[in-house]
């Protein structure tokens, strides 16, 4: 099967340019003549190939690694244990900044020692334009969180104001989603704007520069006009074969159970300038134009974070996904610091005839004999019987499950579900994890403390038939096409509606951003009624965002797919109920 999905969606950017290689990077940076260098980096980033391209190409008289500014190593662990805490899994968002990591009789020295130097000095590492304090030149070192991950699994990266390189994965990966990443953010959206240029430096030795005003620019453009963040893809106990096919992906890779094809925190952006492409962090374009991309209201109530994330899980000849549950908003907020949930739904992109899912409780099922034997089984190898206690489900293609938080589920083997949910994305309580390995090996951390905190018992069979299961109700219909609500239950913030069609049909944003996946045919043409945006091409699963300030859009069945009935899924935010799901 040929696949024409598209892994590296590059958004051509009209002006500007952008420098490739250590030697044209100095050079650029020698035109400006700086005494004081600072190059901000974000964590993950190399520092040694900065350090040494430096020193060799800019030879200045002084090179300052922040590191040697900050509090000692030990006193920094003791800061962060309180949001990293011993749970396995999950912290607590910090709150903390980047100048709490600084020791400023450490910075009065360094300053110190720039004010009595006589040549060109560099500042290099998090925390350059603190320690700097007024650098003739400025650069930001960004760094996608997806890279950041698979340095962590490769002990060439570690935690902010760490060497932990040789800790887990999971350990390195928490640390980093509840105190590096928020306090580096913090500190990102404090002095981007005041810097000259940004690098990037995801592929190593192949570094590429533009300045800080043609990223913004860039950005002004993107929320002009649909388009599409970096997908990746991940392997996993459960995973399956479809993706490999669909994606085209790695066919010596034993599976793929996750695709990330929009949770922009993690995603990136690839800009293409001329003949060159510059990676940036996809969650920047929130941080830096989130009224224009999310829309005034979804800006009000969640401020700059994205509210929709889009995935798939691949089981297709693979296993089930975990038994599991996702926390109540009260819950999340006092145990872990998030102001909403993960709210989730399956739509079921493919099915086999024996695939199914786990969703909701059986009649009269009592929740101290489930625990118990949940505990059995984690505790004493003793296998659970899930369908002693949870519904089983026989989906089809095209099903859409709702799954608000606190109800028990699961996706079984030999289907591809798209995951359409509130972005909050790690907050999965295992409760039962089939008694096999993860891919490293070791048992996957379960959750029953959690898990026996926020189940909703009360979601039984007759409850899940009634409230959740595959909700589908039209909508309007015209000569062409016609549309479907879909999915999420009646207390989500999300909204997603089904248009199937064969002709152009007319869609507008309504002031709020929208998520869209082709969910069937080969490919689609999106278009701009007045000509505001260039044509825009979709094929089949791909995963693309409209911008709220966008307003109007048509799609029509494009290329082979003319003619032929095709149908996308749309998410949006239901404005009127962030109050009641945005914990402030």
């Amino acid at each position: 099967m040929k696949s024409n999905f598209n892994k590296f969606p590059i958004i051509a950017i009209q002006k500007h340019t952008c420098i490739a290689g250590w030697e044209n990077i100095a050079e650029e940076i020698k035109k400006n003549s700086p005494e004081i260098i600072a190059i901000e980096c974000y964590p993950g980033v190399f520092l040694n190939e900065i350090m040494a391209s430096v020193q060799e190409l800019l030879t200045p008289e002084l090179i300052i690694d922040t590191s040697k500014a900050m509090k000692p190593e030990d006193e920094i662990a003791a800061m962060v244990q309180q949001y990293v805490t011993d749970d396995p899994v999950f912290g607590y968002i910090t709150p903390l900044e980047l100048e709490d990591y600084f020791d400023s009789s450490k910075i009065a020295a360094f300053q110190k020692q720039i004010d009595n130097s006589q040549g060109r000095i560099a500042v290099i590492g998090p925390g350059a334009t603190l320690v700097s304090a007024q650098p003739g030149l400025s650069l930001y070192a960004d760094m996608p969180r997806w890279e950041i991950q698979m340095r962590f699994r490769k002990n060439t990266a570690c935690n902010l104001g760490r060497t932990n390189y040789t800790d887990s994965f999971a350990y390195q990966y928490k640390h980093a989603y509840f105190v590096d990443w928020r306090v580096c953010d913090r500190y990102k959206k404090r002095v981007l704007k005041k810097c000259h240029f940004v690098l990037d430096t995801t592929l190593p030795q192949q570094p590429k520069m533009i300045s800080a005003d043609a990223l913004f620019e860039a950005f002004q453009q993107i929320i002009t006009q649909p388009f599409r963040v970096v997908p990746f893809f991940d392997p996993g106990p459960w995973g399956g074969q479809w993706l490999k096919e669909v994606c085209d992906l790695d066919r010596n890779v034993t599976n793929y159970a996750w695709g990330f094809d929009c949770v922009p925190e993690e995603n990136s952006l690839l800009l293409g300038f001329g003949d060159q492409v510059i990676e940036t962090p996809s969650i920047n374009l929130v941080f830096f134009q989130p009224e224009a991309l999310l829309g005034k209201k979804v800006y009000n109530g969640f401020g700059d974070e994205f509210p929709i994330r889009f995935d798939f899980l691949d089981t297709m000849e693979g296993g089930n996904l975990s038994l599991q549950v996702h926390p109540l908003k009260e819950y999340i907020k006092e145990k872990f610091g998030m102001t909403y949930t993960q709210d989730e739904s399956y739509y079921m992109l493919e099915a086999k005839d024996n695939a199914f899912v786990y969703l909701g409780l059986k009649e009269n099922t009592d929740p101290d004999a489930m625990m118990k034997d949940l505990a059995a089984a984690q505790n004493d190898n003793i296998p659970f019987d899930a369908e002693k206690y949870v519904q089983k489900w026989p989906v089809r293609k095209h099903n859409h499950f709702s799954i608000p938080a606190g109800t028990i589920h699961c996706s079984g083997a030999d289907s591809v579900v798209l995951e359409i949910s509130a972005t909050p994305y790690i907050f999965t309580f295992k409760l039962w994890d089939w008694g096999r390995m993860g891919l490293d090996g070791k048992p996957r951390p379960i959750s029953l403390e959690h898990g026996k905190n926020v189940i909703q018992w009360n979601r039984d069979t007759s409850w899940t038939q009634k409230n959740i299961l595959n909700l589908t109700e039209p909508i309007a219909e015209g000569e062409g096409w016609r549309e479907e609500r879909t999915g999420l239950d009646a207390c989500s913030f999300i909204e997603t509606r089904r248009h199937w069609f064969t002709q152009k049909v007319l869609h507008h944003t309504e002031g709020v951003v929208n998520v869209l996946n082709l969910v069937e045919g080969s490919e689609v043409i999106i278009e701009s009624p007045n000509n505001s945006f260039e044509p825009y091409v979709i094929h089949y699963a791909e995963t693309f965002i409209v911008p709220a300030h966008i307003g109007a859009y048509t799609i029509t069945p494009y290329g082979e797919s003319t003619g032929k009935e095709c149908a996308t899924i749309k998410a949006t935010v239901r404005t009127e109920m962030i109050a009641n799901k945005v914990l402030k």
